[in-house]
């Protein structure tokens, strides 16, 4: 897979689409996530692949080999907590729930501690929302709506903007292929 983007720190291996492009505002550091309209109006039975550059901090989805969405992520904040490889989406959630890092709220639903790992003691577990989950290991990592705060920031899951993240988990299906790089 080949990792395309109108970003110029990013190697440009895929072509430009041409024609209307979404931009959809992320952050001032990362800039804006950017839709190819007429690569995904078109994408009916377009094989779909995601390449994720952890060094550029970016994600882009393939259809049939044509760019059509460039968009920034953040990964996990320490090297390494976000494997890299050829993985498959194994998994789609739509409200997934971590099982592994959340909040401790009381009997009354209000939170006592924020970001917490599972078996703090104090209250409650409840994982942290993960809209939109595409599952990449069974230990954990994948793709879901995050915050997106300029750099690596997660546990090691890959952060998206919210609208990439829908439009991402309407699109692929288990068994696509996502390659994550430096």
């Amino acid at each position: 897979m080949a990792l395309g983007s109108g970003d110029p720190g990013i190697k440009q291996t895929v072509p430009l689409p041409q024609g209307k492009t979404t931009l959809i505002p992320v952050n001032e550091r990362q800039g804006n996530a950017v839709i190819y309209e007429k690569v995904l109006g078109g994408s009916v039975g377009k094989p779909p692949e995601i390449t994720i550059s952890l060094s550029k901090q970016r994600v882009c989805l393939l259809l049939g080999g044509e760019l059509a969405i460039d968009s920034p992520i953040a990964s996990g904040r320490k090297e390494g907590w976000t494997p890299k490889g050829s993985f498959t989406v194994l998994e789609k959630d739509l409200n997934h729930q971590s099982n592994r890092y959340g909040d401790l709220v009381d009997a009354e639903g209000r939170v006592v501690r924020k970001n917490v790992t599972y078996g703090a003691s104090g209250g409650s577990f409840r994982g942290a929302p993960m809209k939109y989950f595409l599952r990449l290991t069974w230990e954990g990592i994948g793709m879901h709506a995050g915050n997106l705060p300029g750099y690596p920031a997660s546990h090691g899951c890959i952060r998206l903007p919210k609208e990439v993240a829908e439009k991402l988990f309407k699109i692929v299906t288990t068994g696509t292929p996502v390659l994550v790089t430096d």
